[in-house]
């Protein structure tokens, strides 16, 4: 009897002992997980990261962990990592929407637009007064070509929170592809209310500016963000365009230049170091240079207009107008009254 006694006692010393190892890993999950919520408000990512791996290593099933682990690596860019951590937080915890949340938002970044919509379906109850959801919806619906549709989800963004300048400027983005430039201004100008030095509202409204040709204000614009960020690529190549028209040649192909060592495939950036060929007489590298900024197949004003123009300079007539018909199913204005002058 005394031996089987004190094998039961054995063993409820074991049972305490691993009780008691469990709740200390849990309470060194949870400093490590509050450690880890500090790096993050300090906008220090990678320690972030650093923290909530100690975490989950002292408590596999954290799900908080692992959330916050999967929104400090979407803040690092890393988009791939952070959809496996997020889909491991919502297999822990099913319930724990704001997964779904950051899980939409780097789905995005991913261009997997279908899990976008799956996830922002599966909490759209829990988030109908979220500012971030609609955001992310009105982000989703523009990423599938239904800007129209857009719009009424950033309205209900900003009308939640006033100061959501991503809602704001993505808004004025779209106003702005629509031409409706007065109302695209408003937005910009909002955003910059809020936050004075957002290079994408600057940069936007700086656009604006160049189209309405007021050269210096639109180098004002693009002027303040490179004070702040003398490599921003986006402002680097609109002034370096704007320099371009004011008869600076040299400055502006020095910027385009500067601009595309920091985004190679910039078609625009393409299209205005063309242009710099063209108006310096290189016609041979014009051509080549649009035909790069085409080969991109993305939308960029005025450049099957430019393209053609280039190819008519070199008496190539065939594939001007060729270009120039491309370019009239995009609504290029250029190449339609080029294409009406010059192509039976």
């Amino acid at each position: 009897m005394s031996i089987r006694l004190e094998l039961i006692v054995i063993l409820i010393l074991l049972v305490l002992n691993i009780l008691s190892c469990t709740s200390q890993s849990k309470k060194d999950a949870a400093d490590f997980f509050l450690k880890g919520n500090q790096a993050l408000n300090q906008k220090n990512y990678a320690e972030a990261v650093r923290f909530y791996n100690e975490a989950i290593a002292k408590n596999a099933d954290f799900s908080d962990a692992y959330l916050n682990k999967g929104i400090s690596l979407l803040k690092m860019n890393k988009a791939e990592e952070a959809f496996d951590v997020l889909s491991e937080a919502i297999r822990i915890d099913p319930t724990l929407v704001q997964a779904n949340l950051v899980r939409a938002e780097t789905s995005l970044h991913l261009g997997r637009l279908r899990e976008v919509r799956q996830d922002l379906q599966a909490i759209e109850k829990q988030y109908r007064d979220s500012t971030r959801y609609y955001l992310i919806k009105g982000d989703l619906l523009s990423a599938e070509g239904n800007s129209a549709l857009a719009i009424p989800e950033y309205d209900k963004a900003v009308q939640l929170k006033s100061s959501n300048v991503e809602a704001l400027v993505n808004r004025g983005a779209i106003y702005y592809n629509m031409h409706a430039y007065k109302q695209a201004k408003a937005d910009f100008n909002a955003a910059v209310s809020i936050s004075p030095l957002l290079p994408q509202a600057l940069n936007n409204l700086g656009l604006i500016a160049t189209k309405e040709k007021n050269w210096p204000l639109a180098l004002a614009y693009f002027d303040k963000v490179l004070d702040a960020d003398p490599s921003d690529p986006y402002s680097l190549n609109n002034k370096g365009y704007v320099l371009l028209q004011t008869g600076q040649a040299e400055k502006g192909k020095e910027l385009i230049s500067r601009s595309l060592e920091k985004l190679p495939e910039n078609g625009y950036a393409l299209r205005n170091l063309g242009m710099y060929y063209q108006l310096t007489g290189n016609i041979d590298l014009a051509v080549e240079t649009y035909k790069k900024a085409i080969d991109l197949s993305e939308p960029v004003d005025m450049l099957y207009g430019l393209a053609g123009s280039a190819y008519w300079q070199q008496k190539n007539a065939s594939e001007a107008c060729r270009i120039w018909k491309q370019g009239i199913i995009l609504k290029d204005s250029a190449s339609i009254a080029e294409a009406a002058k010059n192509c039976k």
